[in-house]
């Protein structure tokens, strides 16, 4: 999985013009995450085809960056997250960005954006 980022103008159907480019050329998304300052939005988003994304941004002339995500479920409990998120700290890793994709009976599906990927990996598979 990767995550993807693009800024754009703080404005009435920014979003709405992004989101059907990618819904035409059969771009799901599967997390999103936004916010804005008074002019400029940031929009964080993972979707399920990296390379149908990179090819809709780059035809739109949208300046993008992107990165992989790592890909964990947590048990659906108190303390899980607090469990991960000091595995990750007392390996040195920092947690950029984090989604909750869904919800399930086998837990709490994350898509986690962090500083050392390879670090945290070997820390999420401790878990």
């Amino acid at each position: 999985m990767r995550e993807f980022t693009v800024t754009m103008s703080n404005r009435p159907g920014q979003l709405a013009v992004l989101a059907r480019r990618l819904a035409d050329a059969g771009v799901n998304i599967d997390a999103l995450a936004a916010s804005s300052t008074d002019h400029e939005a940031t929009v964080r988003f993972v979707p399920d085809d990296d390379d149908a994304t990179r090819t809709v941004l780059r035809a739109a002339s949208v300046v993008f960056n992107e990165r992989p995500v790592l890909d964990t479920v947590l048990p659906n409990r108190p303390g899980a997250l607090a469990t991960l998120t000091e595995r990750l700290a007392a390996s040195g890793v920092n947690i950029d960005a984090m989604y909750l994709m869904h919800t399930s009976p086998d837990g709490l599906h994350f898509a986690i954006a962090v500083n050392d990927p390879e670090g945290a990996a070997s820390t999420l598979e401790l878990s």
